[in-house]
Protein backbone atom coordinates (compact mmCIF):
# COMPACT_ATOMS: atom_id res chain seq x y z
CA UNK A 1 0.00 0.00 0.00
CA UNK A 2 1.49 3.49 -0.59
CA UNK A 3 2.41 5.96 2.10
CA UNK A 4 0.69 9.08 2.04
CA UNK A 5 3.10 10.83 4.48
CA UNK A 6 4.41 13.97 2.99
CA UNK A 7 7.81 16.37 3.54
CA UNK A 8 8.29 19.99 3.31
CA UNK A 9 11.63 21.06 4.22
CA UNK A 10 11.09 20.59 8.29
CA UNK A 11 7.49 20.37 8.28
CA UNK A 12 6.27 16.56 8.75
CA UNK A 13 2.32 15.61 7.45
CA UNK A 14 0.35 12.93 7.56
CA UNK A 15 -0.78 13.47 3.65
CA UNK A 16 0.16 15.85 1.50
CA UNK A 17 -3.15 17.94 1.49
CA UNK A 18 -3.22 21.40 3.34
CA UNK A 19 -6.32 23.89 4.06
CA UNK A 20 -5.76 26.67 1.87
CA UNK A 21 -5.52 30.42 3.23
CA UNK A 22 -8.71 32.47 3.09
CA UNK A 23 -11.24 29.48 4.05
CA UNK A 24 -12.71 27.92 6.96
CA UNK A 25 -8.85 29.85 8.81
CA UNK A 26 -10.86 32.48 10.58
CA UNK A 27 -11.71 31.01 13.58
CA UNK A 28 -10.20 27.62 15.60
CA UNK A 29 -13.67 26.29 15.40
CA UNK A 30 -13.29 26.04 11.40
CA UNK A 31 -9.49 25.18 11.16
CA UNK A 32 -10.46 21.88 13.26
CA UNK A 33 -13.35 20.66 11.02
CA UNK A 34 -10.85 20.91 7.93
CA UNK A 35 -8.43 18.93 10.16
CA UNK A 36 -11.33 16.36 11.13
CA UNK A 37 -12.37 16.43 7.07
CA UNK A 38 -9.04 14.88 6.54
CA UNK A 39 -6.83 17.75 5.78
CA UNK A 40 -3.05 17.38 7.41
CA UNK A 41 -2.13 21.05 8.04
CA UNK A 42 -4.40 24.14 7.82
CA UNK A 43 -3.20 27.38 6.82
CA UNK A 44 -4.84 30.43 8.57
CA UNK A 45 -6.99 33.61 6.96
CA UNK A 46 -4.16 36.12 6.52
CA UNK A 47 -3.89 38.06 9.41
CA UNK A 48 -2.02 41.65 10.02
CA UNK A 49 -1.18 43.92 12.61
CA UNK A 50 -4.30 45.54 13.07
CA UNK A 51 -8.04 44.66 12.63
CA UNK A 52 -9.44 45.13 9.03
CA UNK A 53 -12.87 45.22 7.69
CA UNK A 54 -11.88 44.34 3.90
CA UNK A 55 -13.70 46.11 0.94
CA UNK A 56 -17.90 46.53 1.28
CA UNK A 57 -19.87 44.11 -0.52
CA UNK A 58 -20.00 42.57 -2.92
CA UNK A 59 -17.12 40.77 -2.47
CA UNK A 60 -17.55 37.33 -4.29
CA UNK A 61 -19.37 36.36 -7.30
CA UNK A 62 -19.26 32.85 -8.11
CA UNK A 63 -18.85 31.91 -12.10
CA UNK A 64 -18.83 28.79 -14.28
CA UNK A 65 -15.33 27.43 -13.33
CA UNK A 66 -14.84 29.00 -10.28
CA UNK A 67 -14.92 32.05 -7.47
CA UNK A 68 -14.19 35.82 -7.74
CA UNK A 69 -13.73 37.65 -4.26
CA UNK A 70 -12.52 41.01 -3.32
CA UNK A 71 -12.71 40.32 0.37
CA UNK A 72 -9.57 42.66 0.81
CA UNK A 73 -7.92 40.58 3.49
CA UNK A 74 -10.07 41.38 6.77
CA UNK A 75 -9.31 40.10 9.42
CA UNK A 76 -8.93 40.69 13.22
CA UNK A 77 -5.59 41.47 13.75
CA UNK A 78 -2.75 40.01 14.99
CA UNK A 79 -3.53 40.50 18.68
CA UNK A 80 -6.65 39.32 18.96
CA UNK A 81 -6.14 35.57 16.76
CA UNK A 82 -3.81 34.27 19.63
CA UNK A 83 -6.96 32.01 20.77
CA UNK A 84 -7.64 30.82 17.35
CA UNK A 85 -4.27 29.51 16.74
CA UNK A 86 -3.74 28.29 20.49
CA UNK A 87 -7.10 26.42 19.76
CA UNK A 88 -6.18 24.01 17.27
CA UNK A 89 -2.51 23.59 18.19
CA UNK A 90 -3.86 22.16 21.72
CA UNK A 91 -5.94 19.85 19.63
CA UNK A 92 -2.24 18.62 18.11
CA UNK A 93 -3.42 20.24 14.85
CA UNK A 94 -0.72 22.00 12.62
CA UNK A 95 -0.68 25.05 11.71
CA UNK A 96 0.84 27.44 9.54
CA UNK A 97 -0.15 30.87 10.04
CA UNK A 98 -0.43 33.59 6.96
CA UNK A 99 0.53 36.91 7.40
CA UNK A 100 0.35 40.36 5.75
CA UNK A 101 2.19 43.77 5.91
CA UNK A 102 3.50 46.82 4.49
CA UNK A 103 7.15 46.29 5.27
CA UNK A 104 9.28 43.80 5.85
CA UNK A 105 9.59 44.82 9.71
CA UNK A 106 5.89 44.35 9.92
CA UNK A 107 6.20 40.54 8.54
CA UNK A 108 8.55 39.96 10.74
CA UNK A 109 6.51 41.17 14.02
CA UNK A 110 3.62 38.95 12.87
CA UNK A 111 5.92 36.05 12.00
CA UNK A 112 7.37 35.99 15.63
CA UNK A 113 3.76 36.37 17.04
CA UNK A 114 2.41 33.59 14.96
CA UNK A 115 5.71 31.38 16.09
CA UNK A 116 4.52 32.28 20.18
CA UNK A 117 1.48 31.30 19.61
CA UNK A 118 2.28 27.55 18.43
CA UNK A 119 2.03 27.63 14.57
CA UNK A 120 4.34 25.37 13.27
CA UNK A 121 5.42 27.47 10.11
CA UNK A 122 4.34 31.05 8.54
CA UNK A 123 3.33 31.62 5.08
CA UNK A 124 4.10 35.13 3.87
CA UNK A 125 1.04 36.47 1.65
CA UNK A 126 2.99 38.64 -0.98
CA UNK A 127 0.09 37.39 -3.54
CA UNK A 128 -3.08 39.21 -2.68
CA UNK A 129 -3.90 40.94 -5.99
CA UNK A 130 -6.87 43.01 -4.68
CA UNK A 131 -5.78 45.16 -1.34
CA UNK A 132 -3.86 48.34 -2.24
CA UNK A 133 -0.29 48.49 -0.80
CA UNK A 134 0.13 45.22 0.08
CA UNK A 135 0.14 41.38 -1.50
CA UNK A 136 0.82 41.28 -4.90
CA UNK A 137 1.99 45.05 -5.15
CA UNK A 138 4.79 43.78 -3.02
CA UNK A 139 5.26 40.40 -3.80
CA UNK A 140 5.91 41.44 -7.64
CA UNK A 141 9.27 42.80 -7.21
CA UNK A 142 12.10 40.08 -6.61
CA UNK A 143 14.43 42.51 -4.36
CA UNK A 144 11.13 42.66 -2.14
CA UNK A 145 10.46 39.54 -2.00
CA UNK A 146 14.03 38.32 -1.03
CA UNK A 147 14.02 41.34 1.90
CA UNK A 148 10.50 40.22 3.38
CA UNK A 149 12.15 36.64 3.40
CA UNK A 150 15.35 37.43 4.85
CA UNK A 151 13.54 39.29 7.46
CA UNK A 152 11.36 36.79 8.74
CA UNK A 153 13.61 34.12 8.52
CA UNK A 154 16.38 36.40 11.28
CA UNK A 155 12.90 36.63 13.41
CA UNK A 156 11.65 33.27 13.72
CA UNK A 157 12.68 29.46 13.79
CA UNK A 158 9.69 28.20 12.00
CA UNK A 159 9.68 27.39 8.57
CA UNK A 160 8.81 30.42 6.33
CA UNK A 161 7.05 30.27 3.05
CA UNK A 162 6.48 32.72 0.88
CA UNK A 163 3.32 32.84 -1.15
CA UNK A 164 3.73 34.10 -4.61
CA UNK A 165 1.82 35.79 -7.42
CA UNK A 166 1.25 34.64 -10.62
CA UNK A 167 0.32 38.12 -12.06
CA UNK A 168 3.36 37.97 -12.99
CA UNK A 169 5.95 37.72 -16.55
CA UNK A 170 7.89 35.03 -14.61
CA UNK A 171 7.10 33.70 -11.08
CA UNK A 172 10.21 31.50 -11.19
CA UNK A 173 12.49 34.84 -10.60
CA UNK A 174 10.33 35.61 -7.58
CA UNK A 175 11.06 31.95 -6.55
CA UNK A 176 14.71 32.73 -7.07
CA UNK A 177 14.54 35.55 -4.98
CA UNK A 178 12.83 34.19 -1.97
CA UNK A 179 15.47 31.40 -2.15
CA UNK A 180 18.34 34.10 -1.75
CA UNK A 181 16.50 35.23 1.27
CA UNK A 182 16.37 31.31 2.87
CA UNK A 183 13.06 30.61 2.44
CA UNK A 184 11.98 27.03 3.47
CA UNK A 185 9.97 26.54 0.72
CA UNK A 186 7.45 28.35 -2.31
CA UNK A 187 3.67 28.27 -1.90
CA UNK A 188 2.44 28.72 -5.32
CA UNK A 189 -0.04 30.25 -6.68
CA UNK A 190 -2.39 33.08 -5.20
CA UNK A 191 -5.23 34.01 -7.14
CA UNK A 192 -5.46 35.81 -10.66
CA UNK A 193 -5.92 39.47 -11.31
CA UNK A 194 -9.51 39.28 -12.66
CA UNK A 195 -12.95 40.87 -13.08
CA UNK A 196 -16.91 40.67 -13.57
CA UNK A 197 -18.99 43.26 -15.25
CA UNK A 198 -23.05 42.63 -15.19
CA UNK A 199 -24.24 43.37 -18.55
CA UNK A 200 -27.53 45.14 -17.10
CA UNK A 201 -25.80 47.56 -14.23
CA UNK A 202 -23.23 47.93 -17.31
CA UNK A 203 -21.13 47.88 -14.33
CA UNK A 204 -17.94 45.77 -12.30
CA UNK A 205 -20.00 42.93 -10.20
CA UNK A 206 -17.20 43.25 -7.09
CA UNK A 207 -17.18 46.49 -5.26
CA UNK A 208 -13.36 46.80 -6.06
CA UNK A 209 -13.75 46.01 -9.36
CA UNK A 210 -11.16 43.62 -9.69
CA UNK A 211 -10.55 40.81 -7.38
CA UNK A 212 -9.11 37.21 -7.43
CA UNK A 213 -9.95 34.51 -9.23
CA UNK A 214 -9.38 30.97 -8.03
CA UNK A 215 -11.02 27.38 -8.74
CA UNK A 216 -10.78 24.82 -11.08
CA UNK A 217 -10.44 27.16 -13.70
CA UNK A 218 -6.99 28.18 -12.91
CA UNK A 219 -5.30 24.89 -12.01
CA UNK A 220 -3.51 25.00 -15.56
CA UNK A 221 -2.00 28.25 -14.38
CA UNK A 222 -0.95 26.60 -11.33
CA UNK A 223 0.60 24.08 -12.47
CA UNK A 224 2.44 25.96 -14.99
CA UNK A 225 3.98 28.05 -12.15
CA UNK A 226 4.95 25.29 -10.21
CA UNK A 227 6.46 23.51 -13.04
CA UNK A 228 8.83 26.45 -14.39
CA UNK A 229 9.50 27.30 -10.58
CA UNK A 230 10.72 23.46 -9.50
CA UNK A 231 13.04 23.57 -12.67
CA UNK A 232 14.78 26.89 -10.93
CA UNK A 233 14.61 26.56 -6.92
CA UNK A 234 15.54 23.59 -4.70
CA UNK A 235 13.81 24.59 -2.17
CA UNK A 236 10.16 22.51 -1.58
CA UNK A 237 7.08 23.83 -3.46
CA UNK A 238 3.45 23.62 -1.66
CA UNK A 239 1.25 23.79 -5.13
CA UNK A 240 -2.09 25.58 -4.61
CA UNK A 241 -4.86 26.56 -7.39
CA UNK A 242 -8.28 25.04 -8.46
CA UNK A 243 -7.40 21.22 -7.37
CA UNK A 244 -10.98 19.30 -6.47
CA UNK A 245 -9.30 15.90 -6.82
CA UNK A 246 -6.48 13.43 -6.16
CA UNK A 247 -5.82 13.49 -9.92
CA UNK A 248 -5.33 17.39 -9.69
CA UNK A 249 -3.19 16.75 -7.03
CA UNK A 250 -0.96 14.23 -8.54
CA UNK A 251 -0.69 16.83 -11.60
CA UNK A 252 0.86 19.43 -9.31
CA UNK A 253 3.07 16.90 -7.27
CA UNK A 254 4.54 15.53 -10.76
CA UNK A 255 5.33 19.06 -11.59
CA UNK A 256 7.26 19.71 -8.41
CA UNK A 257 4.99 19.94 -5.67
CA UNK A 258 6.04 18.52 -2.28
CA UNK A 259 2.42 19.22 -1.30
CA UNK A 260 -0.94 20.96 -1.99
CA UNK A 261 -3.23 23.03 -0.58
CA UNK A 262 -6.64 23.22 -1.05
CA UNK A 263 -9.34 26.33 -1.18
CA UNK A 264 -12.19 27.01 -3.50
CA UNK A 265 -13.19 23.21 -3.77
CA UNK A 266 -13.53 23.15 0.47
CA UNK A 267 -15.97 26.25 0.15
CA UNK A 268 -18.03 23.93 -3.38
CA UNK A 269 -17.71 20.46 -1.50
CA UNK A 270 -17.38 21.00 2.39
CA UNK A 271 -13.79 19.90 4.26
CA UNK A 272 -14.68 16.41 3.93
CA UNK A 273 -12.99 16.93 0.28
CA UNK A 274 -9.34 16.12 2.17
CA UNK A 275 -10.05 12.87 2.89
CA UNK A 276 -12.07 12.28 -0.85
CA UNK A 277 -8.79 13.94 -2.43
CA UNK A 278 -6.41 11.73 -0.27
CA UNK A 279 -8.18 8.70 -1.13
CA UNK A 280 -8.04 9.74 -5.08
CA UNK A 281 -4.36 10.28 -4.37
CA UNK A 282 -3.82 6.65 -2.85
CA UNK A 283 -6.15 5.06 -5.38
CA UNK A 284 -3.99 6.42 -8.29
CA UNK A 285 -0.20 5.32 -6.71
CA UNK A 286 -1.51 1.60 -5.87
CA UNK A 287 -2.86 1.55 -9.35
CA UNK A 288 0.38 3.01 -10.79
CA UNK A 289 2.91 1.27 -8.21
CA UNK A 290 4.38 4.58 -6.48
CA UNK A 291 4.84 3.77 -2.91
CA UNK A 292 5.40 7.47 -1.67
CA UNK A 293 4.75 10.73 -2.46
CA UNK A 294 8.14 11.58 -3.04
CA UNK A 295 7.64 9.38 -6.03
CA UNK A 296 5.06 11.26 -7.19
CA UNK A 297 7.08 14.82 -6.75
CA UNK A 298 8.94 15.69 -9.94
CA UNK A 299 7.91 12.54 -11.83
CA UNK A 300 6.56 14.66 -14.83
CA UNK A 301 10.17 16.53 -15.16
CA UNK A 302 12.29 13.91 -14.93
CA UNK A 303 12.65 13.47 -10.82
CA UNK A 304 13.32 17.62 -10.68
Amino acid sequence: MASLSATVGKLRLANPTILAAGVLGMTAEQMLEALKGGAAAVVTKSIGLKGADGHPNPTMVETVTGYLNCMGLPNPGIDNFKSEVEGVVKRDGIVIGSVYAKDAKGFATLARKMESYGASAVELNLSCPHAAGLGAEIGSSPARVENVTRAVKKAVDIPVFPKLTPNVQRIAELALAAERGRADGIVAINTLKAMAILPEAAMPVLSNAYGGYSGPGIKPVGVRCVYEIAGEVDIPIIGVGGICSGRDAVEYMMAGAAAVQIGSAVAAHGPGVFAKVCAEIEGFMNANGYKKISDLVGAARGGK
